[in-house]
């Protein structure tokens, strides 16, 4: 009877689940290993580890006051938005005071196109030229001499152009770059006929909304795209799709325009893009906007209308390129702290556990190929990039899964000084230790998950990565460390106890006359 009572009830068909969850891990592990090769392509990289752009924002009203919490909200949003739109990823968007925005985006390659993009108010009106009230702005759309910001630019850049010569617009202290738009040339003498940066100066073309009422606005657009200009290029245009009503009100202009060839400004927070002339009745509610853009500032203006316009008017405080270098050496010293605690953790379950160690560092290396595929699918997906803060989530992950597999390992052990042999603790004994860690992991998982949800900045790469890391254990626990024990444990690990590490226990057991060894072994 002493001997049945320790006996375990092996349910028909038990070693074709393990083996059908193994199959599903081993599934798992591939997909993961093929998602995150190369490591240093698969995962991206977040700000103080990669360098990036750090801006502050000024937002200030038209009438002076200080804006609302309400508007600063609605702003923080808005530029979130964009930044998004600009392919940022572990990009933050922070309220600082009541009138600042703290913008961190990692790894920009055009920093001033970006600063562009972001502080843009982003108001945009279609207007009937003929319907202006400003006369100056008229006429120079209508003579037609005037250049793009781009070659005002360009002019700045190669020392043809004084800032001091650009009126109504300022280059921005940060960028250099002025405010897109159109400029007319004002030839104001005062130098040498063949010297243009002596005799030419440049304005401009600005009107205010009280100048104007407009065709419709970007609160009609309903879709934007960018696309190379009349198919062919090499300058690229914005393609607008209008709701019905904006779509039948440019309509009628159009076809009072098209005879006389009138033209249409596209005006973009008060300054005009360009002026096209009318061609032919448009009447589908798709609309192009053309301005010589080079495929940036098309997909910067794209980001603009997609994002909606500001409550606020935004300005640069201070606009800094962070450098990598302090990042990498900290990751560097991440990875090496990371590649450390896994080899002592390998040396101490060998040294502690024997044989039965390397199940559990095999269950180690598992939830390291099974973490990173997670990590290198969320960074696909936008929505993951590693940072000091994520490396030390890593870090304490790592931790969690070696604590769980040690106390499953010692669960086992334990049952078997208890008398039990090693089929039955193999069942019972890990069963055992797998609820107390889910116990364990779940509180863990609600520590990262309030810390991801309600946290700010590079806290979140913390909670996010600490998640990730318990979520894995559970699954390692599940499809690894219980199947494989089971599965070894009456055929290997009974019958050679010494090499597993178990004999002591077995002998324990024996000593307290607990245990029959014939159990034992079957």
């Amino acid at each position: 009877m002493s001997d049945r009572r320790f006996k375990p009830k092996k349910k028909p068909g038990q070693s074709r689940n393990h083996v059908m969850l193994l199959t599903l891990l081993a599934l798992l592990v591939a997909t993961s290993f093929v998602l995150f090769m190369p490591p240093n392509e698969s995962i991206k990289r977040g700000l103080d580890v990669q360098g990036g752009l750090s801006v502050i924002l000024e937002a200030k009203k038209t009438d002076d006051k200080d804006p609302t919490s309400e508007e600063m909200t609605a702003a923080r949003q808005i530029v979130e938005r964009r930044v998004n739109l600009l392919g940022a990823s572990e990009a933050t968007v922070q309220v600082q005071g009541n009138n600042q925005l703290l913008v961190q985006i990692p790894g920009v390659v055009d920093q001033a196109q970006a600063v562009s993009t972001i502080g843009k108010t982003g108001v945009l009106h279609f207007v009937n030229v003929a319907d202006l009230e400003n006369k100056s702005a008229i006429e120079a759309l209508e003579s037609g001499v005037y250049v793009t910001d781009q070659e005002i630019n360009r002019k700045l850049a190669f020392g043809d152009l004084e800032p001091g010569q650009i009126i109504n617009a300022k280059p921005d202290e940060q960028t250099g770059r002025v405010p897109m738009g159109i400029y007319t040339t004002l030839d104001i003498g005062g130098g040498d006929e063949d010297s243009e940066g002596d005799s030419s100066y440049y304005q401009l073309i600005s009107i205010d909304e009280k100048d104007y009422t407009p065709i419709f606005t970007g609160a009609d657009i309903t879709q934007v795209t960018v696309g190379l200009d009349n198919g062919v290029g090499p300058d690229y245009s914005v393609g607008l799709e209008l709701n019905r009503t904006a779509a039948q009100a440019f309509k009628e202009v159009t076809t009072q325009l098209a005879p006389t060839k009138g033209k249409i400004a596209i005006v973009l927070d008060g300054a005009i893009q360009s002026a096209p002339a009318v061609q032919t009745v448009i009447g589908d509610g798709r609309v192009s906007i053309t301005g010589n853009y080079n495929l940036q500032e098309a997909d910067s203006l794209k980001t603009i209308l997609q994002s909606g316009s500001l409550p606020v008017s935004l300005s640069v405080i201070n606009a800094q390129v962070v450098g990598p270098t302090l990042g990498q050496e900290s990751l560097m010293a991440g990875i090496l702290v990371a590649l450390i605690g896994l080899a002592l953790v390998a040396l101490y379950l060998l040294f502690f556990y024997k044989g039965i160690g390397l199940l559990t560092a095999a269950a180690v290396g598992v939830f390291a190929i099974l973490y990173l595929g997670v990590l290198a699918l969320l960074s696909s997906l936008g929505f993951f990039a590693l940072s000091l803060a994520g490396i030390a989530g890593i870090v304490l992950s790592i931790g969690v899964a070696a604590d769980s597999s040690i106390l499953v390992l010692e669960r086992f052990k334990e049952e078997i000084r208890m008398g039990r042999s090693v089929r039955a603790a193999s069942q019972t004994g890990v069963w055992h230790a797998i609820k107390t860690s889910l116990d364990a992991d779940f509180v863990t998982l609600i520590s990262a998950l309030a810390l991801f949800f309600i946290a700010v900045g590079t806290v979140k790469g913390f909670g996010l990565t600490l998640a990730i890391g318990v979520v894995c254990d559970i699954i390692t626990m599940i499809l690894f460390k219980a199947p494989v024990v089971r599965l070894l444990a009456p055929r290997f690990i009974a019958k050679h106890p010494g090499f597993w590490g178990v004999k002591e226990d077995e002998e324990f057991a024996l000593a307290s006359g607990e245990l029959n060894r014939g159990v034992a072994n079957g």
